[in-house]
Order: structure tokens, then sequence, then C-alpha cells
């Protein structure tokens, strides 16, 4: 009887101590759980939490570290938000009410004379054919041909290089025609405040009004490209106004807007040819850095169009390139941002 009663007595001991453990530890696991919500912490999937295991790398910062956000997103973000495109102080726009005349919105401007001065050339003007060359840029310096090229087209008031020395680059394209990748060209230069003058022929007018309208409601240069790409070294100067004459036309009575600013097709003018778009009140711009983009079946990707952009800036260039191109398309962004990385500043013509 004793023993069956001091048996008793030890499992009631034993049942009392192990009650008090469990409270004790229920205890513990409370106020540990407490504390982990309080101080934010996020629990792994092997039950550590992500500031325990800074605490082991870096005790000193555990507490009070401060979450920045990403610089290169946010400085993109700005530009979006707050970098205009400067618009050419040169192109003329009719008042913006709205009106369904334009695909602008802008009002129509009314037409301009295009009377070919001299068109029999009696002065005797050269119309030998020259192909506007410019040699390949290197070392950040433009080349000799475009710094004498320059020289030449002062007196016909033409530009291929800026020859101030400022880390200037004025980004033009060449539009014949749409091949679908003008909309995210546009979509880059508008997200980087990036002006660009696009010279268009009148092929291109007729079948993307729209795309058109864009490039000038965002603020960008509309030049002429001529209104069926002639070849100006074997056309009279009557010739020549009338292909000028017919892309103001359309751009005046159905975009309200009008601008100086002229490519010759191919790059092919003569004396003559200068003379006679300079005598139209127009600027012949030419380019001093370009590269064979325009085969849109010979793409060689976006690295390709980067590194071969890239590589023959310098100051003062007039870079052409072409919007049918899609290595140009996928690689804008980054050409823009490596060029201001370098200090280079985008202008408008």
């Amino acid at each position: 009887m004793k023993k069956r009663t001091l048996l008793s007595f030890v499992l009631l001991l034993c049942m009392l101590l192990m009650s008090a453990c469990g409270e004790t530890g229920g205890e513990t696991t409370t106020i540990t759980t407490t504390s982990n919500a309080d101080a934010g912490q996020t629990s792994t999937a092997s039950g550590t939490s992500e500031s325990e295991t800074a605490s082991e790398s870096n005790p000193t910062t555990l507490q009070h570290t401060t979450v920045v956000p990403d610089p290169v997103v946010t400085t993109r973000r700005a530009v979006v938000a707050v970098v205009p495109i400067p618009i050419s102080g040169s192109a003329v726009y009719g008042e913006r009410t709205g009106t369904s005349e334009t695909y602008t919105g802008l009002e129509p401007l009314p037409l301009r004379d295009f009377t070919a001065q001299d068109p029999e050339n009696t002065r005797a003007l050269s119309t030998e054919r020259v192909n506007h060359s410019y040699g390949v840029s290197k070392d950040a310096l433009p080349h000799r041909t475009s710094v004498n090229n320059q020289a030449y087209f002062e007196r016909f008031g033409a530009f291929t290089l800026d020859q101030s020395g400022e880390k200037v680059i004025y980004l033009s394209f060449d539009c014949g025609y749409e091949n679908g990748y003008t909309a995210v060209i546009l979509d880059v230069l508008k997200e980087k405040g990036v002006p660009a003058a696009f010279f268009i022929t009148g092929t291109y007018l007729k079948s993307a009004p729209e795309m058109v309208a864009r490039m000038i409601n965002d603020g960008h240069v509309v030049g002429n490209h001529s209104h069926k790409h002639a070849n100006f070294s074997a056309i009279s100067r009557e010739r020549m106004a009338l292909e000028l004459k017919g892309v103001d036309d359309v751009l005046r009575t159905k975009f309200g807007y009008s601008s100086p600013f002229f490519r010759f097709p191919e790059g092919s003018y003569s004396e003559c040819a200068l003379d006679l778009v300079q005598s139209l009140g127009y600027k012949s711009v030419f380019w001093s850095s370009a590269y064979a983009d325009w085969d849109t079946s010979n793409q060689k990707g976006r690295a390709y169009a980067f590194n071969t952009v890239t590589s023959r800036l310098h100051p003062g260039c007039v870079l052409l390139l072409h919007s049918v191109s899609k290595d140009n398309a996928e690689a804008m962004g980054d050409i823009i941002d490596w060029a201001r990385a370098q200090g280079y500043e985008f202008k408008a013509l």
C-alpha cells in the first residue's frame, strides 16, 4: 500500500513538472513571435528571418537599414516626366485649334511661291553630280572630309558639321517608306526627351500621314526630302523647285506645318542644285556620320548598330540614320544613354 501511494505521488509530481515546462515554453514562443512582428522581419522558408541573416554578416546596420530606390530607374522616370523635346525655332506652325482639316489639329498654312530663279542656269553653275562623302570618324573626332565639306558648303548655307567644338549631336532620319519601326523610335525619343529631324518624301507623306503628324506634335523637325526622291544633279532647276513644292504644299495644307530644312535624295547634288535650294529659302542638311542601315535584308543586330554608331560619334556630329532599320529601333535607347554618359547633348536643327 505504501509502495502504491509512493508511486502515485511520483507520477503526480512528474505531471506537475511537465505541465510547468509546457507553459514556460509557450510563453517563450509567444514572446519570440511578437518580437519578430514588431521588428517587421520577414520569415524565410527555413524559419530564419532576413533580418537575422543580415545581422550575421553586418550586425551594426541591421536595425535601421533604409531601402533606397534604384537610382537608374528613378532617373529614367524623371526624364519622362520633366524633360520636353526641344522644338526647333525655325519651323512654322499653324494655330492649334484642333481642326479636323489637318492631321495635326493645326490650322492650315498658306501656300508659298516656289518659282525657280534663273531657270535656264544662265550663270553656268556646274551641274556635275557630286555624291556626298563624309569619312569614318574615329577617336571622337570629325573626319577631315566632313571638315572640308563644311568649308565648301558655307557659301550655300548648307550644313554637315557643327564646328563650334561643343559636344552636340544632331540626330536625323531619312524616311522614304514605313517599315513598322518609326513608332518605336518615336517612343524612345519621347521617353528620353531627345529631338530629331525626320526628312520625308512625298510618298511617305501619302502613306503614313498619322506618323508624320506624331513627329510634328511630338516637337520634332519634319524636313523636306523631295516629292519623288529625285536625283537633283540630273534635273532642271524648275523641276527641283517642283520637287520641294510637292512636299511643302502637303505639309502646309494637311499638317499646318513647314520647315526650312532639305536633304538631297541619296546625298547627290551639284553646285547648281545647292544654289537653287538656297534661293528658295531652304538649308541643305547633309551628315558627318552614318552607316549602311537602310538595307532591311541585311540587318546585323542591336549590338552592331550600337557599336557602329557610338564609335563614330564626335563633337558637332550630324548623324544620319534610317527609320526602316530594326537594329536602329532596338539600339536607340542605348545609343542615347551612352552618348549622354560621354557628355554629349542632342540638339534640334
